[in-house]
């Protein structure tokens, strides 16, 4: 019995943090709509800031605690709410998760660069060796401040909310935020106010976690927030007082599972077998409160189809043809070889990465550029293909590189199955939890990775061996051109429409008879192998693959460099593999001067899609036509000594500017035709009038 105490204590305590966490999510995500992937990534920064003032300074802890808490935290809040979240207007449910996680990856690398890893730092917790005896537990000062702390959250909030103004105000936005506007209701103070408790909260998250540790260290206070996904989950994103259930829930599951859960035992015995390197169960402990979130997940009730007309939005989705594809496959790989002849050697290797790489982002443009289903585990699926990869084609078969696309689609499929009913951010979650069950209970196993590596080895196909980095480099740019040339294929293939319209509209696509979930399952599949794919070749071009090389964290800039790329064009995969090779492995050796910002570009590039979601490709084709066609517009004029009717608007003639041309034919219905394709903007503006 004293034993069960104990851990119900300690479990307690873990679940305060849970709630503390989870709270801060809850308050921004009801009044702004946007999911705050940072969270935790904030309560990390915080904490590190903590002890910078705390020990490296020296200041005393009530008034570190209150320049974090009160001044820096919020601060940073309101300043996110109002430079980056208001913008993120009129775009897609992905273009909002991606911008959350550019948040993320900018908030983790500027603690990097500020706050060295290889620099060990101790963070004493709260009146450090003072205990209260319990009887059957001793707990420490930090353990019962951060209950108390949980306790005093839950009350302040409920205050906040129910008995002050600014907390009512808070409510009618989480309802109706246009109605609130017209009661007059100021919607985004309300908001900026919630980002700014938000921030807060996982400050205070972030120093509790830090303290009861002991040691400062980035990724595990980062990903405190995943931890307190499954908590919010409980209240779906709304109920606080579920949310503190939840918390409370995870934490004595975690605390009980130490206990009383014997996994020493090799996963092996279990089914009467003994391999020579055992699966381990270890690993389960720290997934749990992964493993709830996924549970919650699945048995949260079925999210209904959206009724409502096409859904309107600033991105655009291009259609090159194929033919275009073959062509650009030959001069890929025309130029992977003249790269490789001109920079030998470890130029050649990194490049082979990037290219790869590129290779898993183009997995993404079917299922996130076309069919709008967000996906955070590309590198999870990469990473069995690398291991089927090296497990079965170790000396470079073409039958390993079949079946790393076999299996990996398959496992896609499986995770697609429970994963259908979902969609936006709870297929977001639901992905990431995938993610993180892998680097938990895969990836970190020995039977999977012999002494935490594998070796993966090049193909040899009829006698012709890829092992010279050269000849691999052009292997990766054809494949990666055949790939790219089979999804503009198929993007206006009957299935291709189907996807494209599910993005669009899934409540008109089930009045027309498709069938959502045999959609959402083949094109899972179809990603997953692709990945899978990427996956074997990169571990091929590395020659070996280690536990960490597929984390969820490292997963992140894959898909972030897509979307930056444009996500829904294959160009934007080949430009994101690129950009990946040139930021985060050649640039850094050619301008080590330059690391620090190579290392934040992608996280800033990704925040600014909130102003421009279509990506680095598609703006640059527009703005090279737009540029074109203005010539061709002004020669035709020179030659006749008068524009052309149709030239006026190229030449700015009717007053407007490109984005007021572009605004107005998406409010009007002017002009239904795509920007990707001949700009028509409303230069008759008696029938702008016309229609209010």
């Amino acid at each position: 019995m004293d034993d069960f105490l104990t851990f119900t204590l300690i479990g307690l305590v873990t679940g305060a943090l849970y709630a503390i966490a989870a709270s801060g999510l809850v308050v921004t995500y009801t009044t702004s709509g946007i999911f705050n992937f940072a969270h935790g990534a904030t309560g990390m920064f915080a904490a590190f800031l903590y002890w910078k003032l705390r020990v490296d300074l020296g200041w005393p802890a009530p008034v570190a605690l209150i320049v974090i808490l009160f001044v820096i935290a919020p601060l940073f809040g309101a300043v996110v709410e109002r430079v980056i979240i208001r913008g993120l207007w009129n775009v897609s449910e992905v273009t909002k998760l991606i911008v959350s996680i550019s948040l993320l990856f900018g908030v983790y690398s500027a603690a990097t660069i500020m706050f060295s890893p290889n620099i060990g730092r101790q963070l004493p917790g709260f009146f450090e060796g003072n205990t209260i005896d319990l009887g059957v537990y001793d707990m420490s000062w930090h353990e019962a401040i951060t209950i108390l702390a949980a306790v005093l959250t839950a009350a302040a909030l409920r205050f906040l909310l129910f008995g002050t103004r600014s907390g009512v105000a808070m409510r009618a936005v989480v309802d109706d935020r246009d109605l609130s506007r017209l009661n007059g209701g100021r919607p985004d103070r309300s908001a900026m106010l919630s980002w700014a408790i938000g921030s807060s909260l996982a400050a205070l998250a972030g120093i509790l976690l830090a303290g009861s540790q002991g040691a400062l260290t980035h990724i595990p206070l980062t990903l405190l927030v995943i931890n307190a996904y499954g908590a919010a989950m409980f209240g779906r994103l709304r109920s606080l007082p579920l949310t503190f259930l939840g918390a409370a829930f995870i934490g004595l599951a975690e605390s009980f599972a130490i206990g009383y859960l014997d996994l020493d035992t090799p996963l092996s015995s279990f089914f009467g077998t003994e391999l020579v390197t055992p699966l381990s169960l270890n690993g389960i402990r720290a997934a749990i409160p992964v493993l709830i979130l996924f549970t919650v997940l699945l048995f949260l009730p079925p999210l209904k189809v959206r009724a409502g007309a096409q859904l309107k939005s600033r991105e655009i989705i291009p259609s090159p043809g194929p033919r275009r594809w073959l062509i650009g496959t030959v001069v890929l790989g025309a130029a992977a070889f003249a790269f490789a002849s001109l920079y030998e050697g470890v130029r050649t290797f990194q490049m082979g990465q990037g290219l790869a790489l590129g290779i898993v982002m183009l997995s993404l443009v079917p299922l996130i550029g076309y069919a709008g289903q967000i996906s955070l585990a590309p590198m999870a699926f990469a990473g069995i293909g690398a291991l089927v990869m090296g497990g079965w084609g170790g000396e470079g078969t073409l039958f390993g590189l079949v079946a790393a696309v076999v299996v990996t689609a398959a496992a896609g499929a499986l995770v697609a199955l429970p994963a259908i009913r979902l969609r936006g951010l709870y297929l977001a979650l639901a992905t990431a939890a995938f993610a993180v069950l892998m680097d938990q209970l895969v990836f970190n196993q020995n039977a999977v990775m012999p002494n935490g590596s594998l070796a993966v080895g090049r193909l040899d196909l009829f006698g012709f061996s890829f092992d010279d980095d050269r000849a691999h480099l052009v292997l990766i740019g054809v494949t990666f051109g055949l790939v790219a040339t089979l999804i503009v294929w198929m993007r206006n293939r009957p299935f291709g429409r189907r996807l494209l319209a599910m993005k669009s509209s899934d409540a008109a696509c089930v009045t027309l008879g498709v069938n959502l979930a045999t959609t959402k399952l083949q094109v899972f599949t179809l990603s997953a192998g692709i990945a899978g794919l990427g996956g074997a070749l990169y571990g091929a071009q590395l020659n070996s693959v280690s536990t960490p090389t597929f984390q969820f964290l490292n997963g992140l800039p894959i898909v972030l460099f897509a979307v930056i790329g444009g996500i829904a064009a294959v160009g934007g995969a080949l430009f994101g593999g690129i950009l990946y090779a040139l930021s985060f492995l050649i640039l850094p050796e050619v301008a080590p001067a330059l690391t620090n910002l190579l290392v934040l570009g992608p996280a800033l590039a990704g925040i600014s899609l909130g102003r421009n979601p279509n990506g680095a490709v598609n703006e640059t084709a527009r703005s090279f036509k737009r540029m074109l066609d203005e010539r061709a517009a002004a020669k035709r004029t020179s030659e006749t000594g008068a524009p052309a009717a149709d030239d006026l608007d190229l030449l700015g003639v009717d007053g407007f500017s490109d984005a007021d041309r572009v605004e107005l034919d998406r409010e009007t219905g002017l002009d239904a035709e795509p920007l990707y394709g001949p700009l028509r903007p409303p230069s008759r503006p008696a029938e702008v009038l016309a229609h209010g």
